[in-house]
């Protein structure tokens, strides 16, 4: 059952303190707190519960916003718990009325709450948050113009807040109809999941394993059933493993034999489970978790029975966890490692705002998701971009043909020989240039959100949990880009005063400049 609540957000004099005093209004917490569409998230996540029957849910905002505050300082779920009990500015942006010292809800809820949010929905969030932002942006840039104009035009210092436009990010209201505006960047990276480093022998040995694990419980049902147990010592099996395991490098025959080994002890398990079972032991007693690994590990001994007899090395859908079966390897051939195995995403940064467009645990070529994106584009503000910024593997013909219909100019070296006018070769090196470094906002976009937001490890092992984890990083990409734009307005609006103010001031703003992003004090000049 879920009850909606009145999403308003409190005043920071409404927000009951128990020790004293109120709340700093340029918290980033406060900020985050005016910046998400709580009314838009609650009709999305109510329809999933009935009105009428069932325990009280969770409100909307206490979930989404648990979520929010674990993606942004990369907690876990019991650390994310301890925060919000501890920290009255979360608790505001959970929109309690007011502190409490007592743990909102289980750390084991966040499990529930990564599963109500889908893919779709977040995006959708993540586009209300971005054009939410821009108009605070606006609002903000509008009322220091205001006050530029306001005071003397010579003044040296009244050009200041001009340095900064928002024509980057936000398309203007005289643009004319049909002409192209405005930067997509795209490319594509893989999220690693939190599993071991596989390897087909390994596979096979934790396979064995827990065969013999469901064996002893199935066996353990009747006195009976344990004349099907299989005549075989497990320790000499864990031994056969450990021999190659432990060497640096062994060679391919010995590695072959020790799988060849491995396949013919999970294989008599295997034999051993269906004779239980015909003789009247159940799965059924067994926990979900073992018999839902018994399916993929008879589907595991299926492929490494084929990559052992046939020449390939390769085969469609390869398991290589049996806990996350639905991770594969995503071939990146990058310098750190060649394969990684998590979700492959394909991101799009437009004019300066990340957007997440797919989630695939399924490699596939990035490619096929320039023609999308860019209508994607189209379709959020009315044109095309006038330029696309983006890897090798996207210049192909049919993304070329379908830029050059549209007016759209696709980063990337020109077909044909160089033209043999010096200077037109030179402003087409320059441009191909200029289009290089800017796609070195969206490689940006990959480093902050895996060293910063969690993106470098998912530790979730769900699928709908990974994928919200993935989706939700972005979401606060988006917000704190947001912040930054707002503080830097800010800093801007401070700058301006004290030039004002005269020279004196200058040296102070700079000064508290300087406290503001490293938090030490100036050197005395």
């Amino acid at each position: 059952m879920y009850r909606k609540r009145h999403n308003g957000q409190l005043s920071i004099e409404e927000f009951h303190v128990p020790f004293g005093g109120t709340l700093d209004p340029n918290n980033r917490w406060v900020v985050f707190s005016s910046l998400m569409p709580w009314e838009e998230l609650e009709e999305t996540y109510a329809p999933q519960f009935s009105p009428t029957t069932g325990a009280p849910a969770k409100p909307v905002r206490l979930a989404f916003g648990a979520l929010f505050i674990k993606q942004r300082l990369g907690l876990t779920d019991e650390e994310t718990v301890e925060q919000i009990r501890e920290n009255a500015y979360m608790q505001f942006f959970l929109g309690f009325a007011g502190y409490s010292s007592k743990a909102p809800f289980d750390p084991s809820m966040m499990v529930h709450f990564r599963k109500r949010f889908s893919e779709e929905a977040l995006k959708r969030i993540n586009e209300l948050i971005a054009e939410r932002g821009k108009a605070m942006v606006i609002e903000t840039m509008s009322s220091m113009q205001d006050d530029d104009n306001s005071n003397d035009p010579d003044d040296p210092g009244s050009d200041i807040g001009t340095q900064i436009s928002i024509d980057d990010f936000v398309k203007p209201a005289d643009w004319p109809v049909g002409k192209n505006w405005g930067t997509l960047t795209i490319d594509a990276s893989c999220t690693p999941a939190d599993i071991t480093y596989p390897t087909d022998l390994k596979l096979l040995n934790e396979a064995r394993e827990s065969t013999e694990r469901i064996i002893d419980d199935l066996c353990d049902q009747y006195s009976d059933l344990r004349t099907h147990k299989p005549r075989y010592d497990r320790g000499k099996a864990r031994a056969a493993f450990l021999s190659i395991a432990k060497k640096k490098k062994p060679r391919r025959r010995k590695i072959k034999a020790a799988i060849r080994r491995q396949l013919d002890y999970l294989q008599r398990n295997l034999d051993a489970i269906d004779a239980l079972i015909a003789s009247g032991a159940s799965l059924s007693s067994l926990k979900q978790h073992w018999w839902q690994k018994l399916l993929v590990i008879s589907e595991l001994h299926r492929q490494q029975t084929i990559l052992l007899y046939a020449k390939t090395r390769s085969i469609p859908d390869r398991i290589v966890s049996l806990v996350q079966r639905h991770v594969r390897p995503i071939v990146r051939g990058k310098a750190r490692a060649s394969v990684e195995f998590g979700a492959k995403i394909s991101v799009s940064v437009q004019n300066g705002f990340a957007f997440l467009h797919r989630i695939s645990w399924d490699p596939y070529n990035e490619s096929e998701d320039l023609i999308p994106q860019a209508n994607k584009y189209k379709q959020d503000h009315g044109c095309y971009p006038e330029r696309i910024c983006a890897d090798r593997i996207y210049i192909n013909t049919k993304n070329r043909n379908f830029c050059k219909k549209h007016n759209i100019r696709l980063s990337g070296k020109r077909l044909g020989r160089p033209p043999k006018d010096p200077q037109v070769n030179a402003a087409h090196k320059q441009q191909l240039s200029a289009d290089q470094r800017r796609r070195n906002e969206v490689e940006g976009v990959f480093g902050s959100g895996k060293r910063k937001y969690s993106l470098q490890l998912i530790m979730a092992r769900l699928p709908k949990g990974a994928e919200s984890s993935i989706t939700m990083a972005f979401l606060v990409m988006c917000a704190e880009k947001i912040l930054r734009l707002l503080r830097l307005f800010f800093v801007v609006i401070y700058v301006w005063f004290c030039t004002w103010c005269g020279a004196g001031g200058r040296w102070v703003a700079l000064g508290n400049i300087s406290l503001l992003e490293t938090s030490e004090p100036l050197a005395a000049l």
